[in-house]
């Protein structure tokens, strides 16, 4: 894709662009349909300038997703800036795992179709996971897309799935501790099940109460005759150690610990904890 360049004839207007640009300054969005995220790194000084989130008083659509995205850009003066690179992240359960081995391109609505609800117009892409040789397939928020793309011109995206899978296998290499990953949104979780370093699985809930999210982990566990007695639950993303989600884990699973993003960034805009907003700041 070409860079889309516009030319002004206010002298004032290319210094601020030249000066963003010699900030090197990158920005990270992360959006689903109960909330977004975005974060604005400044790379010369390995720094995160911006940290800001909105969770949506009710679950949007598409379209009022992108219109909430659009008043963001109106009112953040943080958005405004000329990015060097921009990252977009789609958090939604329409994505399926393939082995890269049987993976064919022209099949891409035959591997969602069995477990997930697809429509003819939607639009499938796919990411490679190189580290353990798989893809990725889910339909992305295409008018996100086009919105950032006629804004920004070429840009990158994935599927929250595949930042969460290649940072945990990341943490996760040359252990031999099985482990399960609990990353916690508002209204739903996505859990990576690792043993011996190897992706074992990958699923995303929906939740409505916490009798729901301990509901799912526990059926998680015995589908892969887990013991909760004895596995080790990791908790990452929106979950503080007393709250009602930890704590109905807790009275159910004993080993539970916090899990770090282990970045090295500096923080203007302090995340509010060592786990929290793992995606959006691993994809920096």
């Amino acid at each position: 894709m070409k860079l889309k360049q516009t030319e002004t004839g206010q002298k004032h207007m290319a210094q601020t662009n030249s000066l963003n640009k010699l900030q090197n300054l990158e920005l990270s969005i992360q959006l689903s349909l109960s909330g977004l995220s975005f974060c604005v790194l400044n790379r010369n000084f390995n720094s995160v300038i911006h940290l800001h989130a909105i969770t949506f008083e009710k679950k949007l659509n598409p379209l009022q997703l992108l219109d909430r995205l659009k008043a963001l850009f109106d009112t953040k003066k943080e958005l405004s800036k000329d990015f060097t690179k921009v990252s977009v992240i789609h958090d939604n359960e329409l994505s399926t795992l393939v082995p890269q081995a049987f993976f064919n391109e022209d099949c891409l609505a035959d591997y969602l179709k069995f477990n997930t609800k697809i429509l003819k117009s939607d639009y499938i892409t796919f990411d490679t996971i190189f580290t353990n040789e798989s893809v990725n397939v889910y339909v992305p928020y295409i008018n996100i897309n086009n919105f950032i793309y006629d804004k920004f011109g070429a840009f990158t995206f994935k599927h929250v799935s595949t930042v969460l899978i290649e940072h945990i296998l990341r943490i996760e290499k040359n252990s031999e501790t099985n482990k399960v990953y609990i990353n916690v949104s508002q209204d739903h979780f996505e859990i990576v099940v690792t043993e011996n370093s190897k992706l074992k699985l990958y699923n995303t809930f929906t939740y409505h109460t916490k009798e729901d999210f301990i509901y799912y982990i526990l059926f998680t566990a015995e589908q892969l005759n887990l013991n909760p007695e004895t596995l080790n639950l990791v908790f990452l993303g929106d979950i503080i150690k007393g709250d009602d989600l930890y704590e109905i884990a807790y009275k159910y699973i004993r080993n539970i610990t916090f899990g770090s993003r282990q970045d090295a960034f500096k923080f203007e805009s302090k995340p509010k904890t060592n786990h929290s907003n793992f995606t959006l700041i691993n994809n920096l």
